[in-house]
């Protein structure tokens, strides 16, 4: 248990699999860790036997939330979600999304985050085509790595010298 490398997590998944554990994927960036990413992954967890995360690469997240992110390397992000209790295995990924990695670890339930529906889900077709059950964990966004970004600005801007 606890961080892998993506071809290891493959093969635990298939290992997984066949000896009858129920499976559960949920990936995201999770650069500041807040409390909206924790009733992520315990509702994620309650899907399954087994709960995989995937947290996306520095350059992946470079790609999707711009060149000051992410805050925390993609080492240090990995480190604190193996920390939560609910979370079997995790590791990186290098695409701005889980197509790929769903098609390699073929888990029962795909869990998204609140601030997702069903429908809104990127990688809702690819889950339908390998018989993955797309799933929302958590209710609507709690929190965001941007909105705490936003309120230690706005709070210590006038202290930046201190």
């Amino acid at each position: 248990m606890g961080i892998v490398t993506r071809e290891e997590a493959i093969k635990l998944a298939s290992l997984l699999r066949k000896d009858g554990r129920i499976i559960v994927l949920a990936n995201g960036v999770f650069d500041l860790f807040h409390p909206g990413h924790a009733v992520y992954l315990k509702e994620a967890k309650a899907y399954g036997d087994v709960l995989f995360v995937a947290v996306n690469s520095d350059a992946s997240v470079k790609r999707i939330k711009g060149e000051k992110r992410p805050i925390q390397t993609e080492e240090e992000r990995a480190f604190l979600v193996s920390c939560i209790r609910w979370v079997d295995y995790v590791f990186i990924f290098d695409e701005e999304n889980v197509e790929k990695v769903l098609r390699e670890i073929k888990p029962h339930f795909h869990a998204k985050g609140g601030d997702y529906t069903p429908d809104t889900v990127p990688e809702r077709e690819v889950a339908i085509s390998i018989g993955t059950k797309t799933v929302i964990a958590g209710s609507e966004k709690i929190a965001s790595t941007t909105d705490i970004i936003r309120k230690i600005l706005e709070e210590y801007k006038c202290n930046q010298d201190e």
